[in-house]
């Protein structure tokens, strides 16, 4: 092939033929790696690494340690939320005037109160944990009938994941007793028990749940990224159908969503670590990034 000139790349003319062959249109090409992981243009632009090219995504490892920050930032603010609303500190101010917007819009737009109405019963057992079970039966069998290795990791970690769900929930609601919405101070024999949104964390849960397992499942990038972003809408809009209605304040919702991050980040470290281990086998043979190594043309 006729070396082609590139942006930014070095052609190597002075070599040509002074090692008793025709030359490599490029002096990187056979020559020990300077920079880290191999960062240098090889032979398609806009791809990291030398020719045979290394792959641009992330490592395993890498995904990990991203999944357990967000593990540990998702805890860190429920944690810290829950102090704050126990004890009246300032988000609560911002909770009022928060809560008095969603009111006011909701006397304003009347027509939205029967969708709002239909997103907030998402959040009920009876809709959500069918629809996670639903993802959970057809992972499972897809992962089995594929014969990988650890098919049932991430199944079992979204179960688990729904299940801490009422254990976490009733345990702080039944320590911070706040009031229903709009009320200061808890009513002779009213409820308390609306830190945080069980209904939030429930239709967080089922739906982030069920999109991790059916996500890899999907074999068009454009209708993964379709889903992943109804997923994320999904959920978002059942928590502001929550407070729109009046049923929980937007600090119960917060609360529910961090919670809800934590434990899905407990799934998808599940998904990669399945992921490893189904890849293992297909370490034979010296591949870079899913291709065989090749010697470069002379």
């Amino acid at each position: 092939m006729i070396p082609r000139h590139r942006h930014g790349s070095a052609l190597a003319h002075a070599t040509a033929g002074s090692e008793g062959g025709p030359g490599t249109p490029r002096r990187s090409v056979g020559r020990p790696s300077h920079t880290p992981r191999d960062g240098r243009c090889g032979d398609r632009p806009g791809r990291p690494g030398t020719i045979p090219p290394v792959p641009g995504r992330r490592s395993a490892a890498v995904r990990l340690r991203a999944l357990a920050a967000v593990f540990s930032s998702g805890v860190a603010l429920f944690v810290w939320l829950t102090v704050q609303v126990s004890g009246g500190g300032w988000p609560v101010a911002r909770d009022w005037a928060v809560l008095g917007w969603f009111q006011r819009a909701a006397v304003a737009h009347p027509a939205l109160t029967g969708p709002a109405q239909v997103l907030s019963d998402v959040g009920n057992v009876q809709v959500a944990v069918p629809l996670l079970l639903a993802a959970v039966v057809l992972a499972g069998v897809r992962g089995r009938a594929g014969g990988t290795r650890l098919w049932w990791l991430p199944p079992l970690a979204a179960v688990l994941a729904m299940a801490a769900v009422p254990v976490v929930v009733g345990a702080v609601k039944s320590a911070v007793a706040r009031p229903a919405p709009g009320k200061r101070h808890l009513a002779p024999h009213g409820y308390a028990g609306f830190f945080p949104s069980g209904h939030t964390a429930t239709s967080s849960v089922a739906i982030g749940g069920a999109a991790l397992l059916v996500l890899p499942l999907v074999a068009r990038p454009v209708l993964r990224r379709c889903l992943a972003a109804a997923a994320l809408l999904l959920a978002a809009a059942v928590g502001a159908g929550l407070v729109w209605h009046g049923y929980h304040w937007p600090l119960d919702v917060l609360a529910s969503w961090c919670l809800a991050a934590a434990l899905l980040s407990a799934v998808a470290a599940a998904r990669v670590v399945a992921g490893l281990a189904a890849a293992e086998p297909a370490g034979a043979g010296s591949v870079v990034g899913g291709e065989p190594e090749v010697d470069p043309p002379a």
